[in-house]
């Protein structure tokens, strides 16, 4: 059972089953569950652009008003169609248009892209995934990290460019709590701490660290960089800003990204953490692209490591992890796939810390 602070949703206990509320089909009171952000396999590519305006609209007008569009453009969803299905989500398909046009795309744009275009836009969507790579999201892991026994060695699965393996590079302001990173010239990330949330009052030692993915990015190529661009949502205000500062601080010193699969490559990463660190594995928004027996293959494997795990995922993504009450869209911050600890803005602008009771 868990209690969230008294200006969050009200308290409850016991399981959910794989229904997001408001999904349709979805009976009353359940959660259904989502293979990706904004995308449900289940859910025809119309019905998935209706349910990303909705979620969207809050936070990118644009792109709420553009999703919007698609569901009703023939043509448009008619190109869709001829993607694979794990191809077809509105991130995926609004960062290629950007990516080709040289800036975010109207419909008017999307529509030429389309009709004219429509190979090459294809050829994006089929090379290119949706690794947006937040740096802002270390500020919901933080607390979280620095409960731990240092010194640290940091493995992140699905790592992407590694922005969010510099956590010790970043500054960080919670609602007037300031912590001072190694970085002068990193970006600051505020973020707002609701609830009991233990906020350090220094940055915990980090003594190794080391990411692993399909298709890592590089820092360093200005065509990456110009990728994880294409996968900011106009409207968000300085998220753009604080990635090329967080790209330009990881310039001065890189990541180490390997190339590989977290379901069969981890063990041996681990392997190469000095052993007198305490070993910890986390991950943002990926699981949500493995399907349900990968997932808790993934969790099985992280499990026979001697490590901590964090994961960072929509509700339901995780196995075993209980699904607190929640208003919107936020991720749940889990530790050992079990145990929820705190509901997070999936970029990192706030982070409600959960009190587990019995």
């Amino acid at each position: 059972m868990y209690d969230l602070p008294s200006d969050g949703p009200r308290r409850c206990s016991g399981t959910v089953s794989q229904f997001l509320p408001g999904r349709p089909g979805a009976p009353a009171g359940t959660v259904r569950f989502m293979w990706m952000h904004g995308h449900d396999l289940e859910l025809s590519a119309a019905e998935n652009y209706r349910a990303f305006a909705e979620e969207a609209g809050g936070r990118s007008p644009v792109y709420a008003a553009l999703a919007g569009s698609v569901a009703e453009d023939t043509a448009i969803l008619r190109f869709l169609g001829s993607l694979p299905p794990g191809k077809r989500q509105p991130n995926l398909l609004f960062a290629a248009a950007r990516y080709l046009l040289g800036g975010p795309g109207d419909l008017d744009g999307l529509q030429a892209l389309v009709s004219q275009n429509a190979a090459e836009l294809s050829e994006v969507m089929l090379a290119r995934r949706t690794q947006t790579n937040e740096p802002a999201r270390c500020a919901t892991l933080l607390p979280a990290l620095a409960q731990l026994p240092p010194p640290l060695a940091l493995i992140e699965a699905g790592a992407s460019a590694g922005l969010t393996l510099l956590i010790d590079r970043y500054s960080y302001d919670y609602a007037g709590h300031q912590i001072a990173g190694q970085d002068p010239l990193a970006p600051t990330l505020g973020c707002e701490p609701r609830g009991p949330v233990p906020l350090p009052a220094r940055l915990p030692e980090i003594t190794w660290r080391a990411g692993i993915d399909l298709n890592p990015l590089d820092v360093n190529s200005d065509d990456d960089f110009r990728w994880l661009s294409c996968l900011v949502w106009p409207g968000e205000g300085d998220r753009e800003q604080r990635l090329a500062a967080a790209i330009a601080s990881a310039r001065r010193d890189p990541p180490v990204v390997h190339r590989g699969d977290i379901l069969t490559d981890l063990p041996a990463l681990a392997a190469q953490a000095p052993a007198e660190a305490t070993l910890v594995v986390y991950h943002s928004a990926v699981l949500a692209y493995l399907t349900p027996p990968d997932r808790r293959r993934f969790a099985a494997t992280v499990r026979g490591l001697q490590a901590v795990w964090l994961s960072n995922e929509g509700p339901g993504v995780v196995p075993e992890v209980p699904i607190p009450p929640y208003q919107g869209t936020p991720f749940v911050l889990a530790r050992e796939g079990r145990t929820p600890i705190a509901l997070t803005d999936s970029h990192g602008t706030w982070l409600q810390w959960l009190t587990v009771t019995t």
